[in-house]
């Protein structure tokens, strides 16, 4: 089981290079299978470079930071 307050302590810890650029990201949900569901607000949201910013950087971040973390998938894409 991924632990929420890890994801929540690593996403504010990427939330400063996000905001820096007009941006934001909201944790949604966790799933049981360690998918991890966030929303890109701002600048982030829609951005063409969105999908990128998410697998390179906020799922890479993750998967290395906190335990049990499969994936991570946009609010919008969850299904």
């Amino acid at each position: 089981m991924v632990d929420k307050d890890e994801v929540l302590a690593v996403l504010d810890m990427i939330r400063p290079s996000l905001i820096a650029d007009g941006g934001d990201v909201t944790l949604v949900d966790i799933e049981d299978d360690g998918t991890v569901i966030v929303e890109l607000t701002g600048a982030c949201k829609g951005c063409p470079l969105s999908a990128l910013t998410l697998a390179n950087g906020i799922e890479r971040i993750l998967k290395e930071r906190v335990e049990g973390v499969a994936r991570v998938v946009p609010a919008a894409d969850e299904n």
